[in-house]
């Protein structure tokens, strides 16, 4: 049985891209081994992880400065490894503080200099993208989150700056159209877009490292991993396979461009009914609404918990809010289709009639 799976992450993936996983676990490409007991030095993952890159440099449109990076640690390790790259220990980087995810980096970033926090969201308890601020021109770079999973807020339009931009992209990676290349560097943990739970996907500017003084451990060091080629140590391979079926899929889709106009139409038809539905409303401010976490309340929180098993039996999976916020969150990434919105949306008209 299929659910619809509106999971935050580790989320819903393809079925075509299961249904390969699923023969690679028996027998991965004639080998008579599983892909979890190859050899991460031989031919046959070498070339895995290379068409892993090679899509992602494509569908990202990539100049030859970027280098990409399948890391371990998620991307709550790239919040230290970020600056300890990148930040001198008497420099200065700018954050904007649009949620928890991009509050801890700025709490990690704080360890290795300075950090001015150039504007936040948390008073209205992140509800919007800020508007107004000002870059301190002497930045080593900008950091951003361009789309928050627990609040439902996304930067529709990125912030133009004269200073290096950094982006935590791992909610939104590839689910629009974006100019990659005025970014310095790009993290994203894979498992809401790019694959499943287990690595990390980093896109870094060469010419922006090797520039900080301090003593890097070897592990940290994002020149060591790409003179290796992201086998400094054992790669995630089983991670990385998924993430090039999926980025394959991708790209059959159309691409970023081809799959902005499938999640637009699932996002639109789900925040209609939030806005038409006297039972439920929305949290964020209209123009920053995200595409990829919906998240709305019910004006009635008692009636929360019978929604939430009414959805259960509708095989609707996955939607109740963040711990720290309450609520609904329905997640609507890439590879949720269409179908599952349209049930979601079925299954809150008859609820509100019910307790009309």
């Amino acid at each position: 049985m299929k659910v619809h799976n509106f999971n935050a992450g580790p989320s819903v993936l393809p079925n075509e891209v299961l249904y390969k996983a699923s023969k690679a676990l028996i027998d991965f490409e004639g080998s008579g081994m599983s892909i979890l007991e190859i050899g991460h030095r031989t031919p046959l993952f070498q070339a895995v992880l290379d068409e892993a890159r090679n899509l992602l440099r494509e569908l990202m449109q990539l100049d030859d400065d970027f280098e990409i990076l399948y890391l371990h640690g998620g991307a709550t390790t790239q919040f230290l490894q970020v600056p300890m790259n990148l930040l001198e220990n008497d420099g200065t980087a700018s954050y904007i503080d649009t949620g928890v995810w991009s509050n801890k980096a700025i709490k990690e970033a704080k360890q290795f200099g300075f950090v001015d926090v150039a504007a936040s969201s948390k008073e209205s308890n992140y509800n919007h993208i800020p508007k107004q601020f000002t870059i301190q021109p002497k930045s080593t770079y900008l950091h951003i989150t361009t789309n928050n999973t627990i609040y439902g807020t996304q930067w529709q339009k990125i912030p133009e700056t004269d200073v290096p931009l950094v982006a935590d992209m791992s909610s939104d990676i590839l689910s629009r159209q974006l100019d990659f290349n005025k970014f310095t560097l790009i993290y994203a943990g894979v498992q809401k877009n790019m694959g499943a739970a287990g690595t990390t996907m980093v896109a870094v500017r060469k010419s922006a490292l090797g520039k900080v003084t301090r003593k890097i451990p070897t592990i940290l060091d994002y020149r060591n991993h790409i003179e290796n080629g992201s086998m400094l140590n054992t790669p995630p391979v089983f991670a990385i396979y998924i993430s090039m079926l999926t980025l394959r899929w991708l790209k059959d889709q159309g691409g970023a461009a081809g799959i902005e106009k499938i999640n637009e139409k699932k996002a639109a038809l789900l925040y209609n009914e939030i806005d038409h539905n006297p039972l439920f409303r929305g949290t964020v401010a209209k123009e920053d609404r995200s595409r990829m976490n919906v998240c709305y309340i019910m004006d009635k929180p008692e009636l929360e918990e019978e929604f939430l098993k009414f959805c259960k039996k509708e095989d609707i999976i996955g939607i109740k809010g963040h711990r720290s916020v309450g609520g609904f969150r329905a997640s609507l990434y890439n590879a949720l289709p269409y179908d599952s919105v349209e049930v979601l949306v079925e299954a809150m008209k008859y609820f509100s009639l019910k307790k009309a």
